[in-house]
C-alpha cells in the first residue's frame, strides 16, 4: 500500500509564501517523477511542476519564476516553494508519483488527497 499525504497548505495574503511537502510511504523500490497539481473552484486539474529522478524540473509558465519543486528521495519526499503568490494560485494542491512497490509491477502513478491552499488579496 503506497500512500502520499501533503502537508503545508494555508491561508497567506498576497506576495507571501508556503511550503508544500509530500511524504511518500510504503514498501517502495523506487520512486520516478514526481509532481504537483492544483485544481481551483470550478476549474479543472491543472499541473503545476514535475521533478524527474534525476533532479531535472519542468513548470507550467503561470509559476515560473515563484514555484521552485525540489524532492529529498532518501525520505521520498517532493517539496513545491511557492513565494509571490497571488490570489490566482488559490486551489486545492495535490501531489503525484509514479512509484514502483516492491514486488508489484514498474512505476505505477499515485496521487495524495490535497491540501488546500488559499491566496488572499
Amino acid at each position: 500500500q503506497v500512500q502520499l499525504v501533503e502537508s503545508g497548505g494555508g491561508l497567506v495574503q498576497a506576495g507571501g509564501s508556503l511550503r508544500l511537502s509530500c511524504a511518500v510511504s510504503g514498501i517502495i523500490f523506487s520512486t520516478n517523477s514526481m509532481a504537483w497539481y492544483r485544481q481551483a473552484p470550478g476549474k479543472e486539474r491543472e499541473w503545476v511542476a514535475t521533478i524527474f529522478s534525476i533532479g531535472a524540473t519542468n513548470y507550467v509558465d503561470s509559476v515560473k519564476g515563484r514555484f521552485t519543486i525540489s524532492r529529498d528521495n532518501a525520505k521520498n519526499t517532493v517539496y513545491l516553494q511557492m513565494n509571490s503568490l497571488k490570489p490566482e494560485d488559490t486551489a486545492v494542491y495535490y501531489c503525484n508519483a509514479q512509484v514502483w512497490v516492491v514486488g508489484g509491477p514498474k512505476f505505477t502513478n499515485y496521487w495524495g488527497r490535497g491540501t488546500q491552499v488559499t491566496v488572499s488579496s
